[in-house]
């Protein structure tokens, strides 16, 4: 196989899925006399208002650099799915369209999961980072999110709030403080909410959030206008308890597959004392530690 025909993404996946289509789904007479599944490329072109030669060039790579224009007509012509689609505009060396507005849906495959994750402390946040819902082991760990007093339930509206003294306010229900310190845990999450706003452009309640940041405080403007843009993916966290003392656990973040949900979860290494403080919580929770609080659908 030829170096071209290996490295010609979109060709190959414009052809394949070509060939699984259906005329008649499309609403084309199918006839009888077909060497290979699907629709031809004289089909195709017709259906994406292109000409055949162009869509013979982009299935042999002989065109490389199709408009977004044109990766929308065979989209829709192909009746690909958003997974399939945003594949299509990165083979053609392009963005995907824009996402719409931030999904707060918690499809039922992840509420089962965090179930699964019951004996951990275990969060579900938007991509905006707001907290859709959570388990009992978190609340018993960090506190009830209900108590928190985050505007709209929101992590980052919660990191910036005004400070106390030489301090920050409780991140939650009780003192939640990064290893790395304030400035660099404050840097990942609006760097990770910069990445979020550039998918969801036409968002106007992320852009009004963002806006009233940027006006009301100088620590989110100045770390907004840095530049830095990346996915949060964890930290080392010290959770002051009330009642167990000092925790140290891992917080690492998931991004449940075919979603932007972020699934937030804490952990102790094994066979130590912030092991054992998590196994009393545990003990403790109030509801089966696998049963989900707050999830909404």
């Amino acid at each position: 196989m030829s170096c071209m025909a290996t490295t010609n993404y979109f060709g190959v996946a414009l052809r394949g899925w070509r060939e699984r289509v259906s005329p008649r789904d499309t609403g084309l007479e199918a006839d009888g006399d077909r060497r290979i599944p699907g629709l031809r490329r004289e089909e195709l072109a017709r259906l994406a208002g292109l000409s055949v030669d162009y869509v013979v060039r982009l299935e042999q790579g002989r065109a490389r650099h199709p408009s977004a224009q044109v990766v929308t007509a065979l989209a829709r012509a192909l009746r690909l799915d958003t997974s399939e689609r945003d594949h299509l505009f990165r083979c053609a060396n392009l963005a995907p369209p824009s996402a719409g507005n931030v999904s707060r849906h918690v499809p039922v495959r992840v509420q089962r999961l965090v179930s699964r994750l019951g004996g951990n402390p275990t969060a579900v946040f938007a991509a905006d980072w707001t907290l859709i819902g959570w388990n009992a082991m978190w609340s018993a760990t960090v506190g009830d999110p209900r108590t928190y007093g985050w505007e709209a339930r929101n992590l980052v509206d919660g990191m910036f709030r005004s400070r106390v003294g030489r301090g920050r306010e409780p991140i939650a229900g009780w003192p939640v403080r990064s290893w790395e310190g304030d400035e660099v845990e404050e840097e990942d999450l609006v760097a990770d909410l910069r990445v979020t706003a550039a998918a969801h452009p036409e968002d106007a309640r992320l852009a009004a959030f963002v806006d009233r940041l940027l006006r009301s405080n100088p620590r989110f403007a100045r770390l907004w206008f840095n530049g830095s843009a990346r996915t949060h993916v964890g930290d080392r966290k010290t959770v002051e308890h009330p009642q167990m003392g000092d925790i140290a656990l891992d917080l690492d973040v998931l991004l449940a597959a075919g979603t932007d949900l972020r699934i937030v979860t804490y952990t102790a290494a094994a066979e130590t004392t912030d092991a054992e403080k998590l196994d009393a919580l545990r003990a403790a929770c109030p509801v089966p530690s696998g049963s989900p609080v707050g999830i909404i659908a």
